[in-house]
């Protein structure tokens, strides 16, 4: 092999193999960015932060899914759980009702639901708006986890 040739290669090995430093910084605060976007958005609205990420049919089903859950529990006559309690059962019942994002905020806002459980079937809808805000609290964690590659689909 020429002299010339050599030089080239070693040259043009160099030029091309350097790995760009900045790249994975740049990638690793937009992937940060995205994985914090798709846990706050997937909580806040139910299916957001899948849909967020590309997975639509997954963030619908999951809208679907916890909105519905929500909706029976309050016709139902389901409890909304408040933060002011000193019981730690109505704490735990909070921290579900909270889960699901702005189905709680409008419940509250909107007053929604009752404070006391009336009748034992209201007991059942208490249930399922806690059990939807605790499903909403698990496929925000999910959208996290597929944006920040720990999970692939």
């Amino acid at each position: 092999m020429p002299l010339e040739a050599a030089n080239c290669y070693d040259e043009c090995w160099m030029t091309t193999n350097v790995p760009n430093l900045q790249a994975p910084a740049q990638a690793a605060s937009r992937s940060s960015a995205m994985t914090a976007a798709a846990l706050i958005l997937g909580w806040l609205i139910p299916g957001a932060g899948h849909v967020l990420l590309g997975k639509y049919v997954r963030g619908v089903l999951l809208f679907i899914s916890v909105s519905a859950m929500f909706i029976i529990g309050i016709n139902l006559q389901g409890k909304i759980y408040t933060p002011n309690t000193g019981d730690l059962l109505d704490i735990l019942g909070f921290v579900g009702d909270l889960g699901a994002g702005i189905l709680y905020l409008l419940a509250r806002a909107l007053d929604w639901g009752h404070s006391s459980v009336q009748i034992a079937l209201a007991d059942y809808g208490t249930k399922f708006i806690v059990v939807a805000g605790l499903l909403n609290i698990i496929s925000a964690v999910d959208a996290h986890s597929l944006a920040n590659g720990r999970k692939l689909s």
